[in-house]
Order: C-alpha cells, then structure tokens, then sequence
C-alpha cells in the first residue's frame, strides 16, 4: 500500500486501525465510500490515502457487523450508497477510541526513551 520516492504518501493500515477511522468519518456524517476516502486524504492532510481495493471490503465487513448502514441516493445524476454509523456503531467507536489512545500513549512512552 506504500508508495515511494516522490509520490504522496499512503500508510499501511492495520484492519481495525481503517474500521476506526471510517466509523469516526461517519460519525460526523453520512458519506458514499468515495467522499469516506476524500475527507480521510483532507483531514489527514494527504497523509492517508485509502484506495478502493481496501475501502469497500472495510465498509462491507463494518455494515455486515451492523456498525455501520447503508442506503442508496442520488447524487449528481447517479445513484451513490451512502454509509451511515449506528448505535452499535457509536459504541464501537467510543470503545476502539478508548483502546487506540491508551495503545497510543504506551507507543509514545516507548518511543521517547534516552539512549
């Protein structure tokens, strides 16, 4: 998923570490899966850049686990599935959050030791 010399940045992701930021996306708001990828790349200041390829199986297995639902709307002439987060979803995001900030914060411990 990386790409090299010269090219904007792309992380390699973890699975749950994707899930998270799409269920924090779309706790603000629903989105299609593209402006999902499109606020992901601006909010991260083109840091993270999902492609489709990693995308919609993250958003497939998040609705299949009813965090997240989906609808179809019209959007410019063309029909667009919109993603939107649940209750279960909400929970989810809040517990992950929790789990990502005390993992986090060891990391930082870690990598702020004195040689």
């Amino acid at each position: 998923m990386s790409r090299h010399q010269g090219t904007a940045p792309e992380a390699d992701l973890l699975q749950g570490t994707l899930d998270l930021l799409i269920l924090q996306i779309l706790a603000l708001e629903p989105l299609h899966g593209y402006g999902i990828a499109q606020r992901l790349e601006q909010v991260t200041r083109e840091a993270l850049q999902i492609r489709q390829g990693s995308l919609y199986p993250a958003l497939y297995r998040l609705e299949k686990r009813r965090l997240l639902r989906s609808s179809w709307k019209k959007v410019g002439g063309r029909e667009a599935k919109f993603y939107a987060i649940t209750r279960a979803g909400e929970r989810q995001l809040e517990a992950e959050k929790s789990s990502w900030q005390r993992l986090s914060s060891a990391v930082r411990l870690v990598l702020n030791l004195a040689k």
